[in-house]
């Protein structure tokens, strides 16, 4: 199971959300680089970058950011936030993104992410598959739909997208524990899904919890910044 760090960026600076509510927000460094040098020395090779205002927007916002974490350290790193068009999915891969997640477009506009997977591969996208009550939710969460997270996934199974970061937007940002429930029931009858998972994750009983269920990957945030998990620890899991 991949570990992965994530950055969430507004304005330039890491911050995080707790349940996606931007009046939430809370700065923990005013240079995300610095962030990820971090995880870098500590042999950690993943990293999860949101554009939250892209996510909220019209299209990517902090490519800058992007481009300097990139240029600046080899981390595999995983991007997502305001890919809504062709051109900010090329600007995102040309600034250093190994895998781009694709969320919004998803919900909003399947011919279009479709006509991506036939032109860009399967490897190097992700669906951001961000669930509350078990709706589909887009828009950096700012809006519901009438997609039940199960067969939103299903639908781009069957175009070959197999690589899934599933967010249950009521644990994000809660420090309460990952829905383990949820991810299994995901997992059930779906042996080519690489599930990765992401929100209240605190622990590192969590993350052994994540692994026997199956999880390909788990994204973690808040708890780092915290203090709940260290880097240190992190780094240690990901050698077991």
């Amino acid at each position: 199971m991949h570990i992965i760090p994530a950055i969430d960026i507004i304005d330039g600076k890491a911050v995080r959300l707790t349940q996606g509510d931007y009046e939430s927000k809370k700065i923990y460094a005013s240079d995300p680089l610095d962030l990820a040098k971090q995880f870098e020395d500590a042999n950690l090779r993943y990293l999860h970058v949101v554009d939250l205002d892209g996510a909220k927007g019209k299209g990517i916002v902090n490519l800058k950011s992007l481009e300097r974490i990139a240029s600046n350290t080899n981390l595999v790193i995983d991007f997502g936030g305001g890919i809504k068009r062709s051109a900010d999915l090329e600007a995102a891969f040309s600034s250093g993104a190994s895998k781009v997640t694709c969320g919004s477009v998803a919900v909003k506009n399947p011919s279009l992410l479709i006509s991506w997977i036939e032109k860009f591969g399967c490897d190097r996208l992700i669906l951001g598959a961000d669930a509350k009550d078990g709706m589909v939710q887009s828009a950096g969460w700012t809006e519901g739909s009438d997609q039940e997270v199960a067969a939103f996934i299903d639908l781009y199974r069957s175009q070959g997208l197999y690589q899934v970061i599933c967010t249950d937007i009521a644990k994000d940002g809660m420090l309460s524990g990952p829905s383990l429930d949820l991810y299994r029931a995901l997992l059930k009858d779906r042996d080519d899904l690489h599930l990765i998972a992401s929100g209240g994750i605190t622990t590192l009983q969590d993350l052994r919890d994540l692994q026997e269920a199956g999880l390909s990957g788990a994204i973690i945030g808040k708890a780092i910044y915290e203090g709940k998990i260290t880097i240190e620890e992190l780094a240690a899991f990901g050698e077991e």
